[in-house]
């Protein structure tokens, strides 16, 4: 998998870290691996200019994804084909805010984010009860085993 992580915001990010999440991620959605993925962090202005674009709605959001190639998860017995998943949008600052509300670290909410802007980019949705319990669920089950995966 192709990762390109570019920083744009004035808040200093753990690439390393949010790359490995990435290929974690990756791994576990049993996708190719030459699918390419974007990640951007951006301040508050311009992603405010992105959430007014694409969902009509003010101020800033926490991240934003931008699906390619409508790939989805594989199976252990065949992995998704190759494409491109498609792009990423990260606030750190917004990450920052909910990171102390929920009481942890910014970076685990950096992580959090992006593991939840993948999963929308492999067809993942929280519109309805159903859809948010399953992917709020193996966003928390992916996580989990990715911080259990850093300690080892």
């Amino acid at each position: 998998m192709s990762v390109e992580i570019a920083n744009e915001s004035e808040i200093e990010i753990d690439t390393e870290r949010v790359l490995e999440l990435a290929y974690f991620v990756r791994g576990a959605l049993k996708l190719h691996e030459l699918v390419d993925l974007g990640i951007t962090f951006v301040d508050e202005g311009p992603m405010t200019d992105l959430h007014i674009k694409w969902m009509d709605e003010p101020g800033p959001t926490d991240v934003l994804s931008f699906p390619m190639d409508e790939l989805r998860p594989g199976t252990d017995r065949d992995v998704s084909p190759e494409g491109i998943l498609g792009d990423i949008v990260v606030c750190p600052q917004v990450a920052t805010s909910q990171a102390k509300q929920a009481g942890h670290e910014p970076i685990n909410e950096v992580l959090l984010l992006v593991t939840h802007g993948m999963l929308h980019l492999v067809g993942f949705d929280h519109d309805e009860a159903a859809e948010e319990k399953e992917m709020f669920d193996l966003q928390k089950s992916l996580l989990a085993d990715f911080y259990e995966m850093e300690k080892s």
